[in-house]
Parts: C-alpha cells; structure tokens; sequence
C-alpha cells in the first residue's frame, strides 16, 4: 500500500469533459486526514488467494450469470440478452471472476491482471478480510491526482503527452473497432502504465473500481468539507476511474473527475477494485 498525505484540495470538475447528469460539479474544497491505499487494483492472484482461504462465493456465482463485452466473446458465441442501453454488453452465463469471458475461459495467464466481475458486496468482504476497506469517493479522487491540482488525468491535461499512452482506453470507432495502439484489448496487468505521483498505477482506465460510497449526482451541491463520507442511503455505489472501453464518442469517464455508479450486487467484465484503510503505522505492500 501507499500512504496518501491527505490536506486541501479541490473535487470535481465544470469543464468541458463533464459528463452531463453524473453529478461531478461543482468543485469543491475537500479536507482529508492522510490514509493508506493499495498501489494497484486487487489481482486475479490476490483474489484467488482470499477464495482459497474464505471460500466466498461472488455475486455473479451466486446468479450464474455476468455481463462480457461482446467483443471478447467469439464471433460464433450463441445469442443471448443484450442490455438495453449497451448492446455491446452481452449476458453470459458461467461468466464470474475465474471464468472472465465464460465457461471455456480462464485467468491463468491473468494472474497479474486485475480481478473483475466482483460485485461492491464482493469487494467489501475481501477488504474486511484483508484488514483494510473501500475508498471514500473523495479519498479515490484524491489519490488518483497523484498531487495535482484540477488537471483531467492524474499525469496532467494531455490524453496521451507526446504521443505516449498512459492509461488502457478504448482506441478507434466504438464499439465495432480498437486499433489495440495502447497495446490491450480487454484488460492490462496492474503495473502497465506508469504511476501517478503517490505512485499509485491505473488510477484512470483499465477497470472501473468501487469506492465506498452511495451514489447521488447531487451530493457536491452539500458534502461537508472535511472527509466527506458520500449520501447516508442510496440506490446505487460509486464507481472510479473508467475501464479499458471508455472513449471520447460515448464515455468520457476516464478521468479523475468522472463518476459513475452501479447497483452492490452488479458484475461487469470492467469492473474491479482496490483497497484503503485508516493511516496507521508505515508499511508497503
């Protein structure tokens, strides 16, 4: 783990990138005590590990089902239900997080790669097991500026510095075509790109990861300013930092301001997680 310094800084974003109805304005001052978070998002072998101790089986077990990208699926895959609003995402049962693309796929050569289809319930047993926790939003942002003051990315404003890729996004027509020119189609290993300043990798796409707080596209219009926790009750948990399909044509939600949310007991084939904990003693993971 990382140890973030906390102190002042500005949440949110009123630019042009803003997603219109997520809520990430308006900017706000936010006062947070310094706290511990992981420098990457939680493996395949990390997660392993916690299943062959604990037993836990996830949510998408439980249902039998995960949404996979279409474009990870073979071209002969048999039809199945589409979600209504991303076609793109197709229901696959036997899809879980050892399973990533269904049945007849493994993660064997994806020890390294974060763990996805783990729903926040998921994720909030395996930070309880592990002695840690999930991220406030505000902690999740924080980190992910990396010690930068309001810039889109936690390296700066530029999507890619000097022709450099420096985050695993969608390139090329969404969805039908990824010119792969980050060198990933699907997801990436943990370490991919270089760290922000805390040190911290892939804080902006690779997957989306949950933080601990309920939704509100409202709730900057009146968080307090000092360690603000998210809303008391909501329908849905936050989400952070975008995934390997985001692109400027349909989400621009891989940047350090974007939010998003997911209902706690949803699994996606983009969705992962890192973990936090109170400041404490110094030690590195």
């Amino acid at each position: 783990m990382v140890r973030v310094p906390g102190g002042l800084s500005l949440m949110g974003a009123e630019d042009e990138w803003v997603v219109p109805g997520d809520g990430e304005g308006p900017v706000h001052p936010v006062r947070l005590a310094p706290f511990w978070i992981d420098r990457c998002a939680v493996t395949n072998a990390e997660f392993q590990n916690f299943i062959d101790v604990t037993g836990h089986i996830t949510d998408a077990e439980r249902y039998g089902w995960s949404f996979v990208f279409a474009g990870l699926l073979p071209a002969d895959f048999p039809a199945t239900r589409a979600a209504a609003e991303a076609p793109w995402w197709r229901q696959v049962h036997g899809a879980c997080w050892f399973h990533p693309e269904g049945p007849e796929s493994d993660v064997g050569d994806r020890a390294e790669h974060p763990v996805v289809h783990v729903s926040w319930n998921d994720a909030t047993v395996y930070a309880a097991w592990a002695g840690k926790r999930l991220p406030t939003e505000a902690e999740w942002e924080f980190a992910a500026r990396g010690g930068l003051e309001q810039r889109v990315f936690p390296w700066g404003d530029e999507l890619e510095p000097g022709g450099e890729h420096r985050m695993n996004v969608w390139q090329g027509s969404f969805p039908d075509h990824n010119t792969g020119e980050d060198g990933w189609y699907g997801t990436a290993p943990v370490t991919t790109y270089p760290p922000n300043g805390y040190g911290l990798h892939n804080m902006c796409g690779n997957v989306w990861e949950w933080c601990a707080d309920w939704y509100s596209p409202a709730y900057y219009g009146s968080s307090p300013k000092d360690d603000p926790p998210g809303p008391s009750l909501g329908v849905q948990r936050v989400i952070r930092g975008g995934s390997y399909l985001c692109h400027a044509s349909y989400c621009r939600r891989y940047r350090v301001a974007a939010r998003s949310s997911s209902s706690a007991d949803s699994s996606t084939g983009n969705q992962g997680f890192r973990c936090a904990r109170d400041d404490g003693p110094e030690e590195e993971r």
